[in-house]
């Protein structure tokens, strides 16, 4: 008698056309299925963001320099324009926010897993000082913020030649 089965429940790795399936054990069996941690949400840290479901903490930018620009490219996959808002302080802090709602429920819809996190979120970014604060750039495409923050040039001191005399 083995207890590995009474872990998987009682089809013991069979599809229904009676073949072996090794990841059909993989739904039944969740090791953290009665764990519960509560962790706080970056949504208590935003002004008027606690008290909502889960944060949507996990947004990914990247933050490349080249030599013209600061480019920021943000995953914001399922939000439109109009849910996002890009904004520059006054000491060179660009801030990206927005915000994913909670699908409506149906009382008669059945939910088998929900994965997509919803809720508030914003990054900053402390702007370098030869960035031009007056000409960035933001544009949305495929769910895909792009802010660009083009950089001023970098004036090459002048170098004279002093000649020494002895």
């Amino acid at each position: 008698m083995s207890l590995i089965p009474s872990f998987f429940g009682n089809r013991r790795g069979r599809s229904s056309s009676g073949a072996w399936d090794p990841f059909s054990a993989l739904d039944a069996f969740d090791p953290f299925r009665d764990f519960q941690i509560n962790f706080p949400s970056s949504a208590a840290l935003i002004p008027g963001g606690g008290g909502e479901n889960t944060a949507f903490v996990n947004t990914r930018i990247d933050w490349k320099e080249t030599p013209e620009a600061h480019v920021f490219k943000a995953d914001l996959p399922g939000l439109k324009k109009e849910e996002v808002k890009v904004e520059v302080e006054d000491d060179r802090v660009l801030q990206i926010s927005g915000e994913r709602r909670v699908e409506k429920e149906d009382k008669d819809d059945t939910w088998h897993r929900v994965e997509r996190s919803s809720g508030k979120f914003v990054r900053r970014f402390r702007l370098p000082e030869n960035a031009k604060m007056d000409e960035i750039k933001a544009g949305m495409e495929n769910g895909v913020l792009t802010v660009t923050v083009p950089k001023a040039e970098v004036k090459k001191p002048d170098v004279k030649a002093i000649e020494i005399s002895g």
